[in-house]
């Protein structure tokens, strides 16, 4: 496991997904303000120099079009020799797709890195600091993902995130576990979020806000912050549209101009409308997180390396440029196919699961006299457990009581308060995997919007939310409330497993 020094504390959320937020979610906005909002967005983008000499391909109108988001901590007219990335994310949109395909690359893979006439052994992120984005599209090129061609270069600072962040009026978030981290006793950067659904905001500075959370790789891998930072834009996009971002358009673009930089093309007028005529074609579609096939290698004295096999990246580039066909059901990936009315209900869970009522019972005696009826899953993944008591079985460096479990209140946008529990469950905790079952009064959270598809399982109409082949989340109302299994942060547990466990939802 790698760890971020303190030196590097602002580096990671120089992110590219504020740019995602802000290219998808104002496009049509900006789209219907016709050609003079293009021509201002213009004006903003060109705040900043564009990317010296970018290492893109123009696509035609209409055709699909790759782009290349990076977090960093650069700053227009300094030399990035003085800066680093962290976060290296290639977003897909194809007008053939019914979703926005996503890759975040390992900023820890093992590549050679040419300088001054020789080849040194480093880390991809290290690429961008020896010769910018230019250098780190070719070693994309070259030795990760064959053929790839970049249409678009976006590189945002972190200020650029967390300002659009709170711009967008923050993100409902979904939780996994307690993030804690105190900079005064092991020089890692501080943190102090509780687990559960709840509302982050981008927040420069604070420990509690979206910007630590996406950062934090403290106690976990370099794929599962990816894969963090993944979902937290999944989350983003599920709860806002065109008509809520209209009224806050111009503050949005002009942060995004003030902190990006980007190719020439998107200098343009004639190159944004390409783009952004695309992006509105996508704007209902979902996101679809592509995994990378990383390796966790052994830490050694020089460093701790993320590897891949060809192959194995081959087949994940291939899938990323694969448009996903409307209305196709997910692949089975251990799912059952769609239940339809009349039909026969999914069939039993796996076999990978184990029954834990006591566990549950003590979870929901824990939460005490909350004003929610309590459901537990009776069946839990084989080899995961409840994370119950101060520190337990989850890792932690305080004492964690009122976290495992969690009751606490949710405030929704209009001012509403609902009583909320989270319960968080071990998978790998020395690895950051962690799942949760979430219960609330509040019974439309964002995250509840637009589901792929619903299912009855054990009797309980489920709705479910896939990313690609992996079963995310699966949902299930009640009059009381809503209740749903949050699948770990690289959905690591099968989809027939979150259908089972879900399905085994039990009153306390």
């Amino acid at each position: 496991m790698s760890l971020v020094p303190k030196t590097r504390r602002g580096a990671l959320l120089r992110y590219g997904l504020g740019a995602l937020v802000v290219v998808a979610f104002t496009a049509t906005a900006t789209a219907v303000a016709g050609l003079l909002q293009f021509n201002d967005f213009a004006k903003d983008l060109s705040l900043n120099p564009p990317i010296k000499h970018a290492s893109v391909t123009i696509a035609n109108p209409g055709n699909p079009q790759t782009l290349l988001l990076i977090g960093s901590d650069h700053r227009a007219g300094e030399p990035f020799n003085a800066a680093h990335t962290d976060t290296m994310m290639l977003v897909r949109l194809d007008p053939n797709s019914s979703t926005i395909n996503v890759i975040s690359v390992p900023r820890d893979l093992k590549v050679e890195i040419p300088q001054g006439g020789a080849v040194s052994t480093s880390k991809l992120n290290a690429a961008y600091s020896a010769g910018g984005p230019n250098l780190l599209v070719k070693i994309l090129r070259h030795q990760v993902f064959q053929g790839l061609q970049v249409n678009h270069i976006i590189d945002v600072n972190f200020k650029g995130f967390s300002d659009l962040v709170d711009a967008i009026g923050c993100v409902y978030t979904d939780v996994d576990h307690r993030y804690y981290n105190n900079t005064a006793v092991t020089d890692y950067s501080s943190i102090d979020i509780q687990p559960g659904y709840q509302k982050l905001c981008g927040d420069n500075q604070a420990e509690t806000g979206a910007l630590a959370f996406v950062r934090f790789r403290h106690t976990d891998t370099d794929i599962v912050r990816n894969a963090r930072q993944q979902d937290f834009l999944r989350w983003a996009k599920s709860q806002f549209n065109s008509s809520t971002l209209l009224s806050s358009r111009d503050r949005l673009l002009k942060i995004f101009g003030a902190n990006s930089q980007t190719d020439a093309n998107l200098h343009s007028t004639d190159g944004l409308i390409n783009l952004f005529n695309l992006i509105v074609f996508s704007s209902g579609h979902t996101v679809k997180q592509i995994p990378f096939p990383a390796i966790i290698a052994p830490c050694t004295v020089q460093s701790c390396y993320v590897l891949a096999n060809p192959g194995a990246e081959a087949r994940a580039f291939h899938e990323f440029l694969m448009p996903t066909r409307a209305g196709a059901a997910p692949p089975a990936g251990g799912a059952a196919p769609p239940h339809k009315p009349g039909g026969r209900p999914a069939p039993p869970g796996p076999s990978n699961l184990f029954a834990d009522v006591t566990g549950g019972k003590a979870q929901a005696s824990a939460l005490g006299g909350i004003a929610i009826p309590i459901y537990f899953p009776r069946l839990l993944a084989t080899g995961s457990s409840y994370c119950a008591g101060t520190i337990g079985n989850c890792p932690a460096e305080i004492a964690t009581t009122g976290s495992y479990p969690r009751a606490y209140l949710i405030h929704d946008p209009s001012g509403g308060t609902h009583v909320s529990y989270r319960m968080t469950v071990a998978l790998d905790p020395s690895n950051g995997e962690y799942y949760g079952v979430q219960g609330t009064t509040w019974r439309n959270p964002p995250i509840l919007n637009s589901p792929t598809e619903t299912r009855t399982v054990d009797g309980k109409r489920l709705m479910l939310f896939f990313n690609g082949h992996k079963l995310s989340l699966a949902a299930w109302r009640t009059p009381q409330g809503v209740y749903w299994i949050s699948n770990t942060l690289t959905d690591k547990l099968s989809p027939s497993q979150i259908l089972a466990i879900a399905g085994s939802l039990t009153r306390a």
